[in-house]
């Protein structure tokens, strides 16, 4: 089993910038990756960033170059540095970790709301 609790959500001015945190606990030798994901109201789930083991990252295209993904692993924590926010980026924003043969674990989700 592997725990996730997201934080540092909150609401923010179109131009500005939060960093989501995830802490992990539990199984977590067990996780080959680590990824935000996010979901706006009426919309489908969707990957924001993506980081896994060794490191190597990836990003959705609305994203890449705004948001940036990291790790820290001796805190067993999880960042997503979010800059030059957009009202489009308002979402529910949920951590998830990948453990292999398709299960997944999900945090409750943190808010990031962005006015215009």
């Amino acid at each position: 089993q592997v725990q996730l609790v997201e934080s540092g959500g909150g609401l923010v001015q179109a131009g500005g910038s939060l960093r989501l945190s995830c802490a992990v606990s539990g199984s977590i030798f067990s996780i080959n990756s680590m990824a935000w994901y996010r979901q706006a109201p009426g919309k489908q789930r969707e990957s924001v960033a993506t980081i896994t083991n060794d490191g190597g990252t990836g990003y959705a295209y609305s994203v890449k170059g705004r948001f940036t993904i990291s790790r820290d692993n001796a805190k067993n924590t999880v960042y997503l540095q979010m800059n030059n926010l957009k009202p489009e980026d308002t979402s529910i924003y949920y951590c998830n970790a990948a453990v292999g043969r398709g299960i997944a674990y999900w945090g409750q989700g943190t808010q990031v709301t962005v006015s215009s």
